[in-house]
């Protein structure tokens, strides 16, 4: 089995963080989103998987050198424009010659999703393309997918008023299709696959759904981005939060620790500490990750937030709800209100008060 795997949006809405990384190659809990990504498919039986770039594609390439995540082979299908999604699969599909069954994900979505699952439904049916969806709250900000008690998509509407929404299942981003699909998206230029490919096949009556209520976030926002760590450090996801992270009581109630970390106060919980990381007397650290080498300093205050690698924060301020980037500096005494979004090597000065979601360099 190959998969196709977008990624090669720019990440607007998590800029500052994504004017340098593309948001795949962000960490989530000290692990690259794409790793998440690819390591589901691995465990899904995928071989293969053509990565569609179009954003930064060199981040890709030259993190991966030897062309495999979690075993599985890495190809690359740089678009020379963008082709929205439709366009991003097809150019991926025809540069990596595939002929047979594939599998379609976005690479800013994290599920637990039974892929396998997936594909056999789609197989026992029939289908042209299947659809994994997700109920949500509120559908008039996706795609809404009404079925028939088959699976038989109805109608594929996008972005329905939320009173006028016929079902709460939404398109979760995760497709089997068969190459005859590929057939029907143009080429040479942008193609919506939620208002022109899926519209027509069900149209067609050759496409199917199936809803799924496992574990599914789209982290391409600073809260859901913030909620990805903190699901897998508070436990909302099994298993450890991340490769080589370990559980230590010695070092506060529901912490997680990976590697050497030098940890000198007694008010740290729920939390996990990367590799090198420094926590120093009276700090306070609360249902957060303090990345490889990242420092907090004494009396700081660290809640609900994520330090990426590298970053500082220095003595007596505070961080509550927010994303600080890798290098970066919090200055004594600031105060970083949610959901704030500190960009790589930024400096703040002494005493600042950031309120807002991005914050870039020059703060």
């Amino acid at each position: 089995m190959r998969a196709v795997v977008l990624v090669g949006g720019e990440g607007t809405r998590l800029r500052p963080l994504t004017l340098t990384t593309p948001k795949q190659m962000l960490p989530v809990v000290e692990q690259p989103m794409i790793e998440r990504v690819v390591g589901a498919l691995a465990r899904h039986g995928v071989e293969e998987a053509v990565l569609s770039l179009g954003y930064r594609p060199d981040a890709f390439i030259n993190a991966y050198p030897g062309g495999t995540i979690a075993g599985v082979r890495l190809t690359y299908a740089v678009e020379p424009s963008p082709l929205d999604t439709a366009g991003a699969i097809r150019f991926a599909a025809d540069h990596s010659g595939i002929d047979d069954t594939f599998v379609v994900v976005n690479g800013d979505v994290l599920t637990d999703l039974d892929l396998t699952g997936l594909i056999d439904f789609h197989r026992s049916h029939g289908s042209e393309a299947t659809i994994s969806l997700t109920p949500v709250d509120d559908p008039s900000a996706f795609g809404v997918v009404p079925t028939d008690d088959d699976g038989r998509v109805l109608a594929f509407i996008e972005k329905p008023p939320r009173d006028e929404a016929p079902t709460n299942l939404i398109n979760a981003g995760t497709y089997v299709l068969e190459p005859s699909v590929l057939d029907r998206i143009p080429t040479g230029r942008r193609v919506s696959i939620e208002r022109e490919t899926f519209p027509a096949l069900a149209e067609a009556r050759t496409l199917f759904a199936q809803g799924s209520d496992v574990y599914w976030l789209d982290t391409g926002t600073p809260d859901a981005f913030l909620r990805a760590h903190l699901d897998l450090v508070l436990g909302r996801r099994a298993g450890p939060p991340a490769p080589g992270a370990v559980p230590d009581g010695s070092l506060g109630g529901g912490v997680w620790r990976i590697g050497e970390v030098d940890v000198r106060s007694t008010a740290v919980v729920d939390s996990l500490l990367g590799t090198g990381a420094v926590v120093e007397p009276g700090a306070v650290v609360e249902r957060s990750v303090v990345g490889h080498g990242a420092v907090v300093e004494e009396g700081t205050t660290v809640v609900g937030s994520v330090l990426l690698p590298g970053a500082r924060v220095a003595a007596r301020a505070t961080v509550e709800g927010s994303i600080v980037g890798p290098g970066a500096t919090i200055g004594q005494r600031c105060v970083i209100h949610p959901l704030s979004v500190i960009g790589a090597d930024v400096v703040t000065a002494s005493g600042t008060v950031v309120d807002g979601e991005r914050v870039a360099a020059g703060v």
